[in-house]
């Protein structure tokens, strides 16, 4: 398979039909404002917004705080395990639409059991939406449990203890929200827990923090991915270490746009990361606040760095089967599926 040889005119339409997985969505990110609304009606919920188009009016965000406060609000609909997987499988329908074959999915708990909303809720009705796409729609998915950066430790033990009886229904934990001032180490104590329960590791760094946000996640967290890690450019050596051991990078162009961590996608630099050997994904993170699910991530992507070929576009799927964690039949599986597409181009 010569991938050099496959026009660019091709590329589009690569880009929406290859198989890939998704290892960088928040699943209460994907809530789009008519849903939001739904739940609202059927759980008595008043909104600040008058119309789902004034609620997406809304979605001009200036920094990642300004997309959170927005984001915590519409959460407040989310009140059953019905409500959980309605949540999910809307997901899950434009997932498979978008070529996605598996999906790791970020939760946030705390969101939700601050409000009253029981952790047992919030995890029944997620597990059922899983267990629905896979039946469904053919999209295998796993859970990522993730603690809110900006509070506490310990009340990020209180969630995992809430969490242990439910530990066969989630892989891994993560490390989300307000990333300023609140680095890794603040939460070393849990990660070590988390590791001795043989959960996986993960954790937002340098995206808005610097690349020493990134140096604590791998040294102190001992996490297996970074979620952005788009900051590391600033520490050639650390872009090194990254390429050496391989480490993944969920990046999130669109977010990255949304949010400000680039003024325009074509100063993007995931092409740089790609061409020093780094192991990035394309992924949506917050799709319904940040303006396209994964195929519009990668076409709109590719598009504004014309330098991006066919050959990147096979790399950053096979990547995202290389990141996920399933076991290697499966990844082997997608991947022959990801040749067959590209040989027929």
């Amino acid at each position: 398979m010569n991938l050099d040889k496959i026009p660019r005119s091709n590329l589009e339409r690569l880009l929406r039909s290859m198989p890939k997985a998704e290892l960088h969505i928040h699943i209460e990110g994907s809530l789009e404002p008519e849903l939001i609304f739904t739940l609202a009606q059927r759980n008595g919920v008043t909104l600040a917004y008058p119309s789902v188009e004034a609620l997406r009016a809304a979605y001009a965000f200036t920094d990642l705080q300004s997309f959170l406060d927005i984001y915590y609000a519409g959460a407040s609909v989310l009140l059953t395990a019905q409500d959980f997987e309605d949540m999910a499988m809307a997901y899950f329908r434009r997932a498979a639409a978008d070529h996605v074959v598996h999906a790791e999915l970020f939760f946030d708990p705390q969101t939700h059991t601050a409000r009253g909303v029981s952790f047992e809720t919030v995890i029944t009705g997620l597990t059922r939406g899983c267990e629905r796409a896979q039946r469904e729609l053919g999209v295998s998915s796993a859970l990522i449990l993730c603690f809110l950066r900006h509070l506490s430790e310990d009340e990020a033990f209180a969630t995992l203890e809430e969490a242990l009886p439910y530990r066969g229904q989630f892989i891994g934990v993560g490390l989300d929200s307000s990333e300023r001032d609140h680095p890794p180490e603040k939460f070393a104590r849990v990660f070590a827990r988390c590791r001795e329960l043989d959960l996986h590791l993960v954790a937002h760094a340098g995206e808005e923090g610097p690349p020493a946000y990134i140096r604590s996640a791998l040294d102190v967290l001992h996490v297996e991915r970074i979620d952005h890690g788009v900051r590391c450019v600033e520490d050639p050596a650390l872009v090194q270490r990254l390429a050496r051991e391989r480490v993944p990078l969920t990046v999130c162009p669109l977010s990255n746009l949304k949010l400000r961590v680039f003024d325009t996608l074509a100063d993007h630099n995931l092409a740089a990361l790609l061409d020093a050997g780094l192991a990035v994904t394309v992924n949506s993170d917050d799709p319904a606040y940040f303006g396209g699910y994964i195929n519009r991530n990668f076409v709109e992507t590719f598009a504004a760095l014309p330098q991006l070929t066919p050959r990147h576009a096979y790399q950053l799927a096979r990547n995202s089967f290389d990141a996920s964690f399933v076991a290697d039949a499966d990844k082997q599986r997608w991947t022959d599926a990801l040749d067959a597409v590209f040989a027929a181009a």
